[in-house]
């Protein structure tokens, strides 16, 4: 009953409060004299002087959490004090709330330096993460906020050049001063009697609310309208396809009657199949006549799309990147290449990666196109293992991907400097094991397999297979596809031929090795040496045809068929043909494989900056990331599976296909 009472009170007081704001004296004198005839309460109004109170409290509470560091207390009352109209829309609230933030997160560096609470300083950088995502991302495109969104990555901001402004003395009363005007102009307290304050808000509600519903009645209507149109096509896009294969069917009954499909009528049934994804024009336009055209655009059609929205990581000094990896001590050279990798294998695959790997490019990371006698590139040859294991995992990096493969190709001294690593290095090691990996994809390329063969890279790969059991399965895989890239080139066969009884020998023997994995590379390195006679003459002497046949008895009729064709192959009479006019192959695919960054044998000491941490903090750059269209890619032309590949492939491109 007694909150009743003070609610009416309350209530009476507002009407008071509103007529006496109006000049209604007559009306107030009645309003009175029936109040306390009827034993009403009147509460007595607010005036000017506790809403000035109200406000300087908010005001001191702003400024007490600012002082104190206490960043939950005062974006709380923040949020409820500060009008949405100048938080989302005035230039100088949104530029003061940024530094706020800025001076909440480093607020425990500034109060505690050296040795600050880890934990609340976790917690702070992701608060202010979480702002830099929302609210905050918007001033991303402005320049004198740039430099800031670095910040979360710093991993020890008071020695960082970027932020030595942040750690002066004058730095907090100047923000203070800025803080205590805009509240003092922002909390202005007003004379507005409450109730008339509560029927605005309360009409204002309403109708918002109301508009609300009737917008999101439109946007239900105008999807509802949507779907229905897609059903309508999906539907009669599933008759359309229903009358197309049952014609296609009747027409692969046909063929095995004798009946040939004519060219015509292939290129009438893809045009009805693409006549409602695609303009008329563009349809009538293409020749689908040409093998593949109509399959490609079928993929292409489902293929899913990609991500918009991807954050990009900070730009880099690449200046002072370089002149370290060349000059400085050989702990950090290799912690610079371990973290140059990473940035490069744990980017999101897409336009995040694509940018990285621009941004190595166009600063020329490797420095191959240095003049000078000792670049990055001839840490392949520093005297430290380690340096040379990560630097040769870096390159393995680059040549993983399609663009990174182009890069590499441009650089003339790389593959001496590989072929030498892969002579020398320790059998098994890392190091050798990432050079012969590189290796192998470079030979997707025409360009980087003519050296390869003229440096005798054949007799090497063939001497090694020969003593199969000492290689893990992964160097076993990678030299036998390296070895059958080889092969596919004329000069390569030519190679084979000079010592045909061992290559022969070796490549027999590899087909019944435990290691399925590969038979692929093995019957394709076969078939392709087998087109020169000489090579036929021997295989016939060492009864090779006897030896596939054996193999052709196991349970596996891919296997099998691939042998039928080698066989047919050795019993042909055809010489080689040249290859030498041939395109350059690459078929333009990354071959980035999901866990690339296994056995780190270089570990951080305690305090030590490594990875993007090593990367933000000492060589943060600006603008040094410079997005660039990738290369399309054309669809990789496959070899029917019954047949030995007869095309250049790595291990993880051929699982890759095989899994289709």
């Amino acid at each position: 009953m007694g909150d009743i009472l003070a609610t009416e009170a309350d209530l009476l007081g507002m009407i008071k409060e509103f007529l006496k704001f109006e000049d209604f004296e007559d009306t107030i004198h009645s309003f009175d004299k029936e109040c306390k005839s009827k034993g009403k309460l009147v509460s007595k109004p607010q005036g000017s002087a506790l809403r000035d109170y109200k406000t300087l409290n908010i005001q001191k509470d702003l400024l007490s959490s600012f002082d104190d560091g206490d960043h939950k207390v005062f974006f709380e009352l923040w949020t409820e004090n500060i009008p949405s109209e100048v938080k989302d829309t005035d230039p100088e609230a949104q530029s003061l709330e940024f530094y706020l933030h800025i001076h909440f997160t480093i607020y425990p560096l500034r109060r505690h330096p050296g040795r600050h609470d880890r934990a609340e300083f976790e917690e702070r950088i992701s608060f202010f993460k979480q702002y830099l995502e929302t609210r905050g991302a918007a001033l991303s495109q402005t320049t004198k906020f740039l430099p800031y969104y670095a910040l979360p990555f710093v991993p020890n901001p008071t020695v960082h050049p970027s932020f030595k402004d942040l750690f002066q003395d004058s730095w907090i009363p100047q923000l203070k001063d800025k803080l205590e005007h805009f509240l003092s102009v922002t909390l202005k307290p007003s004379n507005t009697p409450r109730l008339l304050n509560l029927y605005k808000e309360g009409g204002r509600s309403t109708k918002d609310t109301i508009q609300q519903l009737q917008l999101q009645l439109v946007e239900s209507d105008r999807r509802t309208a949507s779907y229905v149109r897609k059903y309508n096509k999906m539907q009669a896009d599933y008759h359309n396809l229903i009358g197309i294969t049952a014609e296609l069917v009747d027409s692969l009954e046909a063929t095995v009657s004798g009946k040939m499909i004519s060219p015509e009528y292939l290129q009438s049934v893809c045009v009805r199949l693409f006549s409602s994804q695609m303009r008329q024009s563009v349809v009538q336009s293409t020749d689908f006549t040409r093998p593949g055209t109509a399959s490609s655009m079928l993929r292409a059609s489902i293929a899913p799309p990609r991500s918009k929205e991807v954050p990009m990581l900070p730009s880099l000094d690449y200046v002072k990147l370089k002149k370290d990896l060349c000059e400085g001590p050989d702990r950090l050279r290799s912690l610079l290449l371990q973290a140059l990798r990473w940035r490069l294998t744990r980017s999101l695959p897409g336009e995040q990666r694509d940018t990285v790997l621009q941004a190595y490019i166009s600063n020329d990371v490797l420095e191959h196109y240095s003049t000078k006698q000792k670049s990055v590139l001839h840490l392949m040859r520093s005297k430290s293992e380690i340096v040379r294991q990560y630097m040769a995992r870096l390159i393995n990096a680059f040549a993983s991907l399609a663009e990174g493969r182009v890069y590499l190709s441009q650089t003339p001294i790389l593959l001496k400097l590989l072929t030498e690593a892969l002579r020398t290095e320790e059998k098994e090691s890392l190091t050798r094991e990432n050079v012969l990996v590189a290796l192998q994809r470079l030979s997707l390329r025409r360009s980087q397999q003519t050296p390869m063969i003229a440096d005798d890279l054949i007799g090497w790969l063939v001497d090694e297979l020969q003593d199969s059991d000492c290689l893990s399965d992964y160097t076993l895989e990678y030299a036998a596809a390296l070895l059958m890239n080889l092969c596919l080139r004329t000069k390569g066969k030519r190679k084979c031929a000079e010592n045909a009884k061992h290559v022969l020998k070796v490549l027999t023997d590899l087909l019944g090795h435990e290691n399925h994995e590969i038979r692929p590379y093995v019957n394709g390195a076969l078939y392709s040496i087998l087109c020169i006679p000489s090579v036929r003459q021997e295989a016939k002497e060492m009864s090779v045809e006897e030896i596939l046949r054996c193999y052709s008895k196991e349970e596996n009729p891919d296997l099998n068929r691939q042998i039928e064709f080698i066989i047919k192959q050795l019993n042909s009479e055809e010489g080689p043909e040249s290859d030498d006019e041939e395109e350059e192959d690459d078929n333009d695919e990354d071959l980035m494989e999901a866990d690339p960054d296994t056995e780190e044998v270089l570990q951080p000491q305690p305090r030590e900056l490594c990875g993007e941490s090593l990367l933000t903090t000492e060589y943060l750059g600006i603008m040094t990331n410079m997005a660039k269209s990738k290369r399309k890619t054309s669809p990789l032309q496959r070899t029917s599976i019954d047949e030995p590949l007869q095309r250049p492939v790595t291990p993880s491109s051929h699982r890759n296909v095989g899994a289709v």
